[in-house]
């Protein structure tokens, strides 16, 4: 139904319309619906701040930075933390950043509640390490917990896939993502965009 992946005009970078594509998402009514959406409150001031992060620190800070500004503009005090076991190291350098900045920062690490796997019904055989007592990740738990200590906003730091479609489904703070979980490319995914006509040519999509 929409195509803007790949798009060849992006019209909706300029003033001029003229070539807009028969499916471009600016024909569609919805537009006007959104727009009042960012009336509200809540998603006036996420918006408009996004805006002014982007614009202040656009190809000059980090996403950590812009993550800083972010919560400071906002206004938000309380953070809060869900991070993989894996990155328990990065996890208390940024709280450690964070807090210099004067925040509360509340975290949740991926394994709370310490749930043994076998209660999603997985069996030895399809465990990482088969033979040993692994406890599953609990992003619910993550959510929730951190809904209970009341936090404004949430940081995301390496949660594996689908583990933090859960967390956002819970949360009841806005979320934003530190980190996106790769293990293989050093949590860089969008690697493997990048290497997709050289090292990964033929891995990542069939063979034509």
């Amino acid at each position: 139904m929409y195509t803007c992946a790949v798009c060849g005009v992006h019209v909706c970078r300029t003033e001029n319309k003229d070539k807009m594509p028969a499916n471009c998402p600016i024909r569609e009514t919805e537009v006007e619906e959104t727009l009042k959406c960012y009336q509200e409150p809540e998603n006036f001031k996420l918006a408009y701040n996004s805006s002014l992060v982007e614009a202040e620190g656009y190809c000059q800070k980090s996403r950590l930075e812009e993550i800083i500004d972010f919560a400071k503009k906002c206004g938000y005090k309380h953070l809060g933390l869900a991070f993989c076991i894996g990155s328990r190291n990065e996890a208390k350098i940024l709280h450690k950043i964070l807090t210099a900045h004067g925040f509360q920062v509340d975290s949740v690490v991926c394994k709370n509640g310490s749930i043994p796997k076998e209660n999603l019904g997985i069996t030895e055989e399809q465990k990482v390490r088969p033979g040993t007592f692994e406890p599953m990740c609990n992003p619910i738990g993550q959510a929730k917990f951190l809904n209970k200590a009341k936090t404004e906003f949430n940081i995301l730091l390496n949660l594996c896939v689908g583990h933090d479609s859960l967390f956002f489904k819970y949360s009841e703070a806005p979320v934003t993502v530190f980190s996106a979980k790769d293990r293989v490319l050093a949590h860089n995914p969008i690697g493997a965009l990048y290497l997709s006509e050289s090292y990964y040519k033929g891995k990542l999509a069939p063979k034509e």
